[in-house]
């Protein structure tokens, strides 16, 4: 083992990977903690340390994904987001450029060691198990029963759950085909673009309900979460009335997300990122669904048909993803491990056949958030042993009753409005 590196300095470091069959260099937190900057990014994964500074912008999964764990001990991520971790190593290599000193901990802060400990071993168990193997007879009925639905002309919600699967890789055991299985549901079936789908999915998992790197909880300033309400209130901004937030989410929430909000970003998305192909795909779902329509009903039928049905299914989306997360800690950066980070920004909802239906399975978003690659029909049977891993530390494990976790959306917004208020009020 090699002397412990200088800050900035030593083989390796912002010079190229570290010399092959030489000792690796060794660097302590304190040398690691800097180098979480823009053009600057140091990873920790298995106790070694990469340099992902130039490297960032050729990641797969985008450079603002890999960069939300600057400076941090990402090993769980780096096992939650890849399946084929020995091909992915390999990119790996080059970026070497050292490793942790001996006597230094695996994770940086005031973690919890054990925890991490006993969910790596967890996770391990459930990989014994064969629980990240995929059932293709279970994702064959599915698309079968969409394509069903399709033609009866009914809500094709389950698309959203059926192409979050596929972008989690979880189908196919080749990514490749997960993604182009992806494309074909969500450009031909829903109109959007895989590629945007995932670059804001991925950030939500790499680090939800965090302020500024979660944009599922970034609402500010239509809506004020957690502890932006305080913020807004202090620093005495009001572009809307906060403290009714929880009234005109009904106008402009569930009815308008995926009508408005998501029709632009994915537009805008598709052609500032040139996804020419995602932009073909959503073009035949259009070309598909006004051929299909306007010969019985008109142009302007057609276009309120389309309206309608992106109002309906808003609502269907909105409500089910939100249930586990808006009523949860919503906050700035805290720097937990993987499990405490996902256990304190998800809840379960109370299983049953129609609600694990109607809801693609998301009521188990516990287990989805620790494992997600994990086929979703495999979720309740790793349930118990992460409830147990739960109890064992001290861990909130929340299961809600379906219709409470409805409500507690609209509670949850009422009360960050109030804090916004009683903050604004003050002198």
């Amino acid at each position: 083992m090699g002397g412990v590196g200088e800050p900035g300095g030593g083989p390796g470091a912002h010079g190229g990977p570290a010399r092959r069959g030489g000792p690796l260099p060794a660097f302590r937190w304190e040398q690691i903690r800097p180098h979480d900057l823009p053009g600057d990014k140091w990873l920790v994964i298995e106790r070694r340390v990469y340099d992902i500074s130039r490297w960032a912008q050729r990641h797969p999964g985008g450079s603002r994904l890999i960069g939300h764990h600057g400076a941090e001990d990402a090993t769980d991520a780096f096992r939650a987001f890849h399946q084929d971790l020995s091909f992915v190593r390999k990119f790996l290599q080059p970026l070497l450029i050292g490793e942790l000193a001996p006597e230094e901990p695996s994770q940086d802060g005031a973690q919890n060691a054990q925890l991490v400990e006993d969910f790596r071993a967890l996770r391990q168990e459930a990989e014994d198990m064969r629980l990240f193997e995929a059932q293709p007879a279970f994702f064959a009925l599915l698309l079968a029963h969409i394509l069903a639905l399709e033609l009866l002309a009914w809500l094709i919600a389950q698309s959203w759950y059926l192409q979050h699967d596929l972008g989690h890789t979880s189908v196919f055991r080749r990514p490749r085909w997960n993604h182009v299985a992806q494309q074909f549901v969500m450009g031909q079936l829903k109109g959007f673009s895989a590629h945007w789908w995932n670059f804001r999915h991925f950030q939500h998992h790499a680090k939800p309900n965090v302020s500024h790197k979660d944009p599922d909880v970034t609402l500010a300033p239509i809506f004020l979460l957690g502890e932006s309400s305080v913020e807004y209130g202090r620093k005495k901004r009001r572009y809307l009335p906060y403290n009714h937030q929880h009234l005109y989410f009904f106008l402009i929430g569930p009815p308008l997300l995926t009508l408005v909000n998501f029709e632009v970003e994915n537009l805008a998305y598709m052609l500032l990122c040139l996804q020419w192909q995602d932009l073909l795909w959503a073009a035949s779902f259009y070309c598909r669904f006004f051929w299909s329509y306007v010969p019985f009903y008109s142009v302007s039928g057609a276009l309120l048909l389309f309206v309608a049905v992106r109002v309906l299914e808003s609502h269907w989306f909105v409500w089910v993803t939100q249930m586990n997360h808006i009523p949860k800690e919503i906050g700035h950066e805290k720097h937990r491990d993987w499990a405490s980070s996902q256990l304190a920004a998800t809840c379960n909802v109370e299983s049953s056949p129609f609600i694990d239906w109607f809801s693609g399975h998301l009521n188990f978003q516990i287990e989805h958030h620790l494992f997600p690659t994990m086929p979703r029909h495999n979720y309740h049977r790793v349930a118990p042993l992460v409830r147990a891993l739960c109890a064992k530390h001290g861990l909130t494990y929340e299961v809600k009753p379906f219709l409470t976790a409805l409500v507690d959306i609209v509670r949850s917004l009422k009360k960050s409005g109030n804090l916004w208020l009683k903050a604004y009020l003050q002198q």
